[in-house]
């Protein structure tokens, strides 16, 4: 066995096995029991799926939809100049701007709102951040300028920015590290969703365009706002925010939960974060190679959140049936990421999985770079798989990053600089790589820099993965005899 001791703090929330060992992440430390699942385990599980998949991918969906509507507002009725850019009088180069200057708040508030979470309960600062960017996004069906728009969307992404670190965050108080990356993917793929509902809820409101004299762009925004601020009360009310606190589970199953995350979770009771903790997790140099991944994949994953209208435009397609088929990407994309989480997880292959998705996407984006541009129908079934298997990578990575995590604090802060440098940082680039002056060339830059992210993303799986098996490998050599250490996920 290693000879490196295993720090001594302890959380209790005073439940049986309910102690954190506090270790600098994973320290090659030894367990010598293993929680087998029962089918009294099963059955908690699913009870807290019932619970808080559904509403943590509601919440998620809304979020999504508020947050990527401005691309279909961008191009919704321009035939008749009734849409937002016209009639805010914004270039394509200012445009641009107010896309980006969302993404500056993402990433300046990502940090301090999963200190918050921690510290104020999931279900009560979920609730406020929905209320906030619900809120928000019926203000953007008000602005009359470029100004207006582009700080309007600054406090829009302030706002949104606690909430997908948060819930992945969240999942940590609740599932085992071989639980979660199904579980972000159901998440994540409700994006998917928002961007296939988005495409028809903007094809039907573009038909309300002149109603009381507002073009259907400032409606677009008020109608999809609503359901974000009505649906925080639902939150507040309903959201569990750890398993010891939930009045709907016995006691006995309070203790199951307990130890089913004696080791593989984050705990509710756990003490607030420390400069000791900070400074462990930023000097963890393994660490910045999920971040950088997560970067690259961040690219095509804001590009087609932002464009993917302006991109089927591209191809032949005008207006309102742009809209429509927006939706067949997206739900592609939902199919394939439900599929590969569950086997990134099945398999203990998250490596793998990650790279084999980022892969099909690339491809998917090459063929588009490379097709001429008159080929509409290729390029279009180019566009379906690259969207796929962009959005297939992100569940298995961020799934991949917390299991290997080991204290509380650690795991909110490395999720949080995670989507801070990827989904902050990392999609800002994503704004300007298509660009309006290629259109009628098929968009070959933004779809070959989406290209080469993937390619990286697979590169730096692998090699993420080839990492992780050497340090297994000598974990289980320095054991000691009949003891199992507690090896990294791959």
């Amino acid at each position: 066995m290693t000879t490196e001791t295993l720090p001594s703090d302890v959380e209790k929330n005073g439940g049986p096995l309910a102690e954190e060992i506090e270790g600098r992440h994973l320290k090659d430390a030894a367990v010598d029991s293993i929680l087998t699942p029962s089918s009294e385990e099963r059955k908690l599980v699913w009870r807290q799926d019932k619970r808080i998949v559904p509403l943590a991918a509601g919440i998620y969906f809304l979020c999504y939809l508020d947050r990527s509507n401005i691309g279909n507002a961008k191009v919704l009725n321009s035939s008749t100049h009734n849409d937002m850019q016209t009639e805010t009088g914004a270039s394509d180069y200012q445009f641009n701007i107010a896309l980006m200057i969302f993404l500056i708040g993402y990433f300046l508030f990502e940090v301090p709102s999963n200190i918050l979470l921690k510290k104020l309960r999931p279900s009560r600062w979920l609730a406020f951040l929905m209320l906030s960017w619900g809120a928000i996004t019926i203000g953007l069906g008000g602005v009359k300028t470029y100004a207006q728009m582009t700080g309007v969307r600054f406090l829009l992404g302030a706002f949104e920015a606690g909430l997908f670190p948060g819930l992945v965050y969240y999942l940590t108080f609740w599932y085992k590290t071989d639980e979660r990356s199904i579980r972000v993917a159901f998440i994540l793929a409700s994006a998917t969703l928002a961007g296939a509902f988005g495409g028809a809820i903007a094809y039907g409101v573009g038909h309300m365009n002149r109603t009381r004299d507002l073009s259907a762009w400032r409606w677009l925004f008020m109608l999809e706002g609503i359901p974000s601020c009505l649906s925080a009360i639902l939150v507040w009310f309903f959201l569990p925010d750890w398993p010891e606190r939930a009045s709907w589970l016995s006691e006995s199953e309070k203790d199951l939960a307990a130890q089913r995350l004696y080791l593989e979770g984050a705990k509710g009771s756990a003490s607030s974060m420390t400069w000791d903790d900070v400074k462990a997790t930023l000097t963890d140099w393994r660490l910045y190679g999920h971040y950088a991944i997560y970067f690259a994949v961040s690219l095509p994953f804001s590009s087609l959140s932002l464009f993917s209208p302006s991109i089927v435009a591209g191809l032949g397609f005008h207006d309102l049936e742009a809209q429509l088929l927006t939706v067949p990407p997206w739900v592609a994309a939902y199919i394939f990421q439900i599929l590969m989480s569950w086997s990134a997880d099945h398999f203990n292959a998250r490596g793998y999985h990650c790279a084999a998705a980022a892969v099909i996407g690339a491809v998917g984006f090459l063929a588009s770079a490379v097709l001429p541009a008159d080929e509409y129908r290729g390029r279009y079934g180019c566009l379906i798989v690259g969207t796929a298997g962009a959005f297939a990578c992100i569940p298995p990575m961020l799934g991949w990053l917390t299991s290997n995590m080991w204290s509380t604090a650690s795991i909110g802060l490395a999720v949080a600089l995670n989507v801070s440098i990827g989904a902050g940082l990392g999609q800002i680039p994503g704004v300007w790589i298509y660009k309006a002056t290629e259109a009628k060339k098929g968009y070959p830059t933004g779809h070959g820099v989406n290209c080469a992210m993937l390619f990286f993303v697979a590169i730096g799986a692998l090699g993420l993965r080839y990492y992780y098996g050497r340090r297994n490998r000598s974990l289980l050599n320095a054991a000691s005899e009949g003891i199992t250490p507690r090896l990294y996920k791959l």
